[in-house]
């Protein structure tokens, strides 16, 4: 077995023996093959619906190496990334993600995953979207871009 994903399965173990979270895991290692963190789900331990095991690895390292960009860091996670972790792992700017289980693994003990791929598809029947008041807060994006719009 690879020994970062080793360590991303310990994690999710430890963290369902703690009663955490769900069963995840991940680690990330930097360039030289060092793990710089990582982490398990602790969604129930912190009451927190985005303390998935990723974001939580995420946090540490950024914290760690003190930047928001681990361009140069491999992700190892024992399960598929949701979508939400999907996307924190490109805001992080990390290109590279190894991952054991997949999301119908995750699917079948009962995460619903696919709610939210279907979302993103464009079939919406778990959320209900309306913009309203953008040209009250558009300013704000305007101050930030150095007025682009």
């Amino acid at each position: 077995m690879n020994e970062y994903m080793k360590r991303a399965r310990e994690n999710a173990s430890i963290g369902i023996q703690n009663n955490e979270g769900g069963p995840f895991g991940a680690v990330i290692v930097d360039k030289d093959g060092k793990i710089i963190a990582d982490g398990n789900n602790k969604v129930l331990k912190e009451k927190d619906p985005t303390a998935h095991a990723e974001i939580v690895a995420i946090r540490k390292a950024c914290n760690l190496l003190n930047t928001h960009d681990l361009s140069n860091c491999t992700l190892y996670t024992s399960c598929e990334p949701c979508p939400m972790c999907l996307s924190a792992i490109i805001w992080a700017n990390i290109k590279e993600v190894y991952y054991a289980c997949d999301r119908k693994d995750a699917a079948s003990i009962g995460f619903r995953d696919d709610d939210i791929y279907e979302f993103i598809n464009g079939n919406n029947n778990i959320l209900e979207m309306k913009q309203i008041d953008r040209e009250d807060c558009i300013d704000v994006m305007k101050k930030y871009s150095g007025n682009m719009y």
